[in-house]
């Protein structure tokens, strides 16, 4: 249940964002999104992957719906995709998924504390 609903506060996080704020806006939504519901390391990065994938796939297959394709499969036929226009939406959203996965992860490790190899003014000198 946490899973869910971190996806879906990451998915509305970045939504919001991204009406007011250029497309990067996904990467400080996610890393919001993750600060209020912590979780392990996988958990984490699979909630922001899921919730700006699922974000950017819905958002550009709205796009492409209402323009009834044209620029999508102009899109997709400049790129290497042969005109594949949902090739084109998996591209997108496993960009965004990325950069939200990746997002989520940093705001995991900014909350979680490190493992020290002893004390850190003496580490060196031990080495020695």
């Amino acid at each position: 249940m946490k899973f869910i609903g971190s996806v879906v506060v990451i998915g509305g996080i970045a939504y919001a964002l991204g009406l007011f704020l250029p497309w990067w806006a996904i990467v400080p939504g996610a890393f919001a999104g993750t600060l209020l519901f912590r979780q392990k390391l996988l958990p984490a990065f699979l909630s922001g992957f899921f919730g700006i994938f699922l974000l950017w796939t819905g958002l550009a297959a709205w796009i492409d719906f209402t323009n009834s394709g044209v620029l999508s499969a102009r899109i997709a036929e400049m790129l290497p995709l042969k005109g594949n226009t949902a090739a084109l939406l998996g591209i997108t959203g496993v960009t965004g998924g990325l950069l939200g996965g990746l997002s989520a992860l940093s705001a995991h490790f900014f909350v979680t504390p490190g493992r020290r190899r002893g004390d850190p003014q003496n580490y060196y000198k031990s080495k020695r």
